[in-house]
């Protein structure tokens, strides 16, 4: 027994002198037998915004906003044929050490490598097109970065940033994720149903999984190194398969429309799989175990990117359309704080340990402009009045005109439908087309258009006001109104 206290009171204290305290199970993306970090002033929670080409940094002690770091700048700026920043700032991951994260950005087809000490660029790297998530295999040496808009995972030296090689894949890889050991690379792909399963060691695809729909945005691996779970944004259902050979299907949750990312977190209570659900503004919470569903949290609009703090405390959440990220107590699975931060935050990550001392706020710049939204409502129309709100709309603020983003649901599936501007609030009169769109099989959408829409739908002149609506139909034949502005 005493010997026991000794080995155990000696682990404590080695624990205690490398900066962190015990190790009982470590967070996504270590594996479960990497110590936990506690939350601390060195640690950094990132998101990757798509419409201000910013990236939010916060303090997790205080859930404080520190300020921004500019990739590049909004419209019109960013249309000019001389423009060097850029452009829809998306994905994100970051380096084993702590000393660097990936900023994928769709727009301009890159990938910047950020220094965690500085909040600065210390490289960009440009791949094909339509980049999506950028994430550093587990021993450093490699970054992975899937080509959306083409075929291929392009695979970076980690010290270099250059192009190495192609792992060539079905058409539009969506994301990749590797094996808490480092032995497997998952993709999954956002236009053909399967995810690939790669060997790190000489990137060859040794196992393919049927996804049950073409959609995946997001995948990621349990620390434990037994089970993947991924996203199938166009049908609602979160699907979940062995890590290890042979890599059979698991099991397949029914989630919601706009199902996003997902995230684990490991507290005294077990593992958990959080699910970000946009077309509810839920995270729905599920047992790794069991897959029974423990929990549902309100968060706010479209919530989106997820990422667990370095010991499982907390999970943070971006929500797309409120410019917020949630920060999440896992114990309680209530929602402790909300943060603003830049416009359409999509990918998050939490960085233990990033800054390894002073303030870290070196090279930031205040938020500004960066925040500044409008949000509205659109409600079922019930006779001409609105019924329940179904479908959030934010009108981003780009100097004269916003970027308006709708997450739309309740809507019927597989049918074309038309985002218009009405002369009255019940719809009725002259429409003016805004986007044609497509929902999915989940009967949802995201729908994006620009112009100065904000001044149109708040003008305090009845003459010039208009109404969003969506209609039945094209935008050469708009058919019903089905959902109508509630505010």
């Amino acid at each position: 027994m005493k010997i026991r206290l000794l080995s155990t009171l000696a682990m404590i204290a080695g624990s205690m002198l490398a900066g962190h305290l015990p190790a009982y199970a470590g967070q996504a993306p270590y594996a479960g037998t990497a110590p936990d970090f506690p939350i601390s002033h060195r640690d950094r929670v990132y998101a990757a915004e798509q419409f201000s080409n910013t990236v939010s940094v916060i303090d997790p002690v205080d859930n404080k906003l520190l300020g921004v770091i500019r990739l590049g700048d909004p419209q019109p700026a960013n249309f000019s044929p001389l423009y060097k920043g850029q452009v829809l700032v998306h994905g994100m991951g970051f380096s084993p050490d702590r000393k660097t994260i990936a900023v994928v950005s769709i727009g301009s087809n890159s990938v910047s490598f950020i220094d965690t000490a500085t909040n600065t660029v210390k490289h960009t790297t440009y791949v094909g097109r339509s980049p999506h998530e950028a994430f550093f295999t587990p021993d450093g040496s490699e970054v992975w970065v899937t080509v959306r808009g083409e075929n291929y995972v392009a695979v970076l030296d980690a010290k270099t940033f250059e192009e190495k090689t192609r792992i060539k894949t079905p058409n539009g890889p969506g994301m990749q994720i590797f094996s808490p050991d480092g032995k497997y690379g998952y993709i999954c792909s956002s236009f053909n149903p399967e995810t690939d399963v790669v060997s790190v060691a000489d990137h060859r695809i040794v196992a393919r999984i049927q996804q049950a729909s073409p959609f995946c945005p997001n995948i990621a691996a349990t620390p434990d190194g037994r089970q993947v779970w991924l996203t199938l944004k166009d049908i609602g259902k979160t699907q979940v398969f062995n890590a290890q050979p042979p890599f059979d299907p698991i099991k397949t949750l029914d989630t919601g429309p706009i199902t996003n990312h997902v995230n684990f977190a490991h507290n005294a209570n077990g593992t958990f799989a959080y699910v970000t659900i946009g077309g509810l503004n839920e995270v729905k919470v599920f047992r790794t175990d069991s897959f029974e569903h423990v929990a549902t949290i309100p968060v706010g609009n479209l919530p989106h990117g997820i990422w667990p703090s370095g010991d499982g405390s907390r999970i943070y959440v971006g929500l797309e359309n409120a410019d917020a990220m949630a920060a999440i107590d896992t114990m309680t699975n209530t929602v402790i704080a909300t943060v603003p931060v830049g416009q359409a935050p999509q990918a998050i990550v939490y960085v233990p340990e990033a800054v390894p001392e002073g303030a870290g706020t070196d090279n930031l710049t205040p938020l500004g402009g960066a925040g500044q939204a409008t949000h509205l409502d659109l409600a079922v129309s019930a006779n001409g009045k609105p019924g329940k709100a179904v479908t959030t709309v934010t009108l981003f603020d780009q100097g004269l005109i916003q970027v308006l983003q709708a997450a739309v649901t309740n809507l019927e599936p597989r049918k074309p439908y038309v985002l218009a501007l009405a002369e009255t609030e019940t719809g009725k009169g002259t429409l003016q087309p805004l986007a044609a769109f497509m929902t999915n099989p989940a009967g949802s959408a995201i729908v994006n258009t620009a112009g100065p829409i904000r001044q149109i739908v708040q003008s305090t002149a009845k003459a010039e006001k208009r109404y969003l609506v969506i209609t039945e139909g094209t935008a050469a034949q708009p058919g019903a109104v089905v959902q109508i502005q509630a505010r």
